[in-house]
């Protein structure tokens, strides 16, 4: 087993596979659209389909450095060797743009593995994501940015598949002169995004 999870954190390529009801819009993602997309797109006129993403930049997805894998570790351990529950990596992306209006809506499909460990994984795991859209070039630019989590049940296998797509990341058109070849779909694992945002307390007078 430690083998296994030495090898996944060497392969460094990326919330519950609950979202079941994503799974065809994921497919899609993934290059298994169906006939019924294209007829959607057929204009009024009975012509050839109509591209809604036709010019329009879609920025690659790319896994940050040190983001591509999320080991946790038994409770006052650290996540090496035999003190490791469970790991979790990316294995697969996808995306797809489309405009609306002066707004670029993306779309981005993230498959992974969740890895049991030698401690032992618990019988669901909470599974931290972010994604942001950075513009590229001297000095990196965070132009949109957003935190999902999902929660995989584990089996007794001690090795399950986990799959998100974010359908929520919009984030407004290059202005003229920015060169949209430097935008960027940045994702990786993200523990921060488990833990709750504190409630602003009332200012005392």
């Amino acid at each position: 087993m430690a083998a296994v999870l030495l090898a996944m954190g060497a392969a460094g390529t990326a919330p519950p596979v609950a979202a079941q009801s994503l799974t065809d819009r994921f497919k899609s993602l993934f290059g298994g659209g169906s006939d019924d997309k294209e007829q959607q797109n057929l204009p009024a006129s009975g012509g050839p389909p109509v591209d809604p993403t036709e010019g329009l930049s879609c920025p690659p997805v790319s896994i940050r450095a040190g983001a591509s894998t999320y080991a946790v570790a038994a409770p006052g351990k650290q996540a090496v060797g035999n003190d490791v529950r469970f790991q979790a990596s990316i294995t697969k992306t996808a995306r797809e743009c489309n405009l609306n209006g002066a707004e670029i809506v993306g779309k981005i499909g993230i498959q992974g593995r969740v890895v049991a460990g030698p401690a032992g994984a618990p019988a669901t795991v909470d599974i931290p994501m972010r994604i942001a859209v950075v513009q590229g070039g001297i000095g990196e630019k965070v132009i949109a940015t957003k935190s999902y989590r999902t929660t995989v049940q584990m089996t007794g296998d001690g090795s399950v598949p986990f799959t998100i797509v974010a359908e929520d990341m919009v984030y407004p058109v290059p202005p003229p002169g920015a060169n949209a070849d430097n935008y960027v779909f940045y994702i990786g694992f993200d523990p921060q995004a488990l833990t709750p945002e504190r409630p602003h307390g009332k200012k005392r007078k």
